[in-house]
């Protein structure tokens, strides 16, 4: 199966996950309200472990002091394309989220990721791009955001309508394309762990 960008999936899948992709060229919309909690009632219906819904994000849209705190937590290269978008969310999990406070959830990381993945998804399917990024000053987010000891900063994430690459720095424009990914041989194995090849 092969998308509009060119990506071929080996066995047939939805044309959406194909399509889907990461830029960091954005154009200059904006997004309101009604739009961007669309599409965190999408995440809000992710699967979580004894359905604790550990999840929580902070959002700023462009042009309020929100956005510029916000982007104030991103590493310096991520300044450089993210202050483009419509808006920048932080992805924030809760450590212990089910009735005992003192006992971590082993899932509370991969249940926030469910939940950007479905946010991610809803944005494609609403004509928005979302990227997820990790380049994220972690101490001073949670410091600046007022995330409390019992909540981990998991990452940041831009959204925004694509845009031209030119308006990206000389370095980033050529990168400005979906990616491929690893084959199934690599990363599914049955019955156990198999080493894809070279590691071990």
């Amino acid at each position: 199966m092969t998308s509009p960008n060119s990506r071929t999936s080996a066995f047939p899948i939805h044309p959406m996950f194909l399509e889907r992709w990461s830029p960091r060229a954005f154009a200059d919309d904006t997004i309101d309200e009604h739009e961007l909690l669309t599409l965190f009632e999408a995440a809000r219906w992710a699967p979580s472990a004894f359905n604790a819904q550990p999840w929580h994000f902070i959002y700023g849209r462009r042009g309020t002091p929100a956005f510029d705190r916000l982007l104030g937590v991103l590493i310096e290269f991520n300044r450089g394309w993210a202050h483009r978008a419509a808006a920048l969310v932080i992805v924030v999990s809760e450590i212990a989220p089910g009735p005992d406070k003192s006992v971590p959830s082993h899932s509370h990381s991969f249940d926030a990721g469910a939940a950007w993945a479905y946010l991610a998804l809803q944005a494609h399917r609403s004509g928005w791009h979302a990227h997820g990024m990790t380049g994220v000053d972690f101490a001073k987010a949670a410091a600046d955001l007022g995330v409390p000891d019992t909540h981990r900063v998991e990452a940041a994430a831009a959204i925004g309508r694509i845009g031209h690459r030119s308006v990206l720095p000389e370095k980033l424009q050529a990168r400005e394309q979906p990616n491929d990914r690893k084959p199934l041989t690599e990363i599914v194995s049955e019955g156990r762990f198999v080493a894809k090849p070279g590691h071990g």
